[in-house]
């Protein structure tokens, strides 16, 4: 299918195609005229990619596990899917902590607005 026609199929924009593209996620095929050609085991594994992306995956890792996902991997799957995994972990983590920052940040603007409120309040 043409370029058009995945984006529809997979929810993504061609733009975005073109992107995953580059970045070295998925491989087309290519027409006799030099057009991009999408079979669908390519739009479902766009689709795998976006939601990874949406889980706030970035493009390393996912380019790092995409090789394991398809059937008929090589005997190291394990493995390297078990790496994979503290990856991910480890980025999970990160964050958490980027939150828990955050959450601080908040709690101690709230309390700022709370004091400025209410000392406005007291000089009416």
């Amino acid at each position: 299918m043409k370029i058009g026609e995945a984006s529809r199929a997979s929810g993504v924009s061609a733009r975005s195609l073109r992107h995953y593209e580059d970045e070295g996620l998925i491989v087309p095929g290519r027409c006799s005229n030099g057009f991009r050609d999408y079979c669908q085991s390519t739009v479902d594994r766009v689709v795998t990619i976006r939601s990874l992306l949406e889980s706030g995956l970035p493009v390393r890792l996912i380019r790092e596990l995409l090789p394991h996902t398809a059937a008929g991997s090589n005997d190291r799957t394990g493995v390297v899917c078990s790496e994979f995994l503290r990856e991910v972990a480890s980025y999970r983590d990160r964050l958490t902590a980027r939150i828990a920052v955050l959450n601080d940040q908040r709690a101690a603007l709230d309390a700022y607005l709370r004091e400025a409120r209410s000392r406005d309040l007291q000089d009416f």
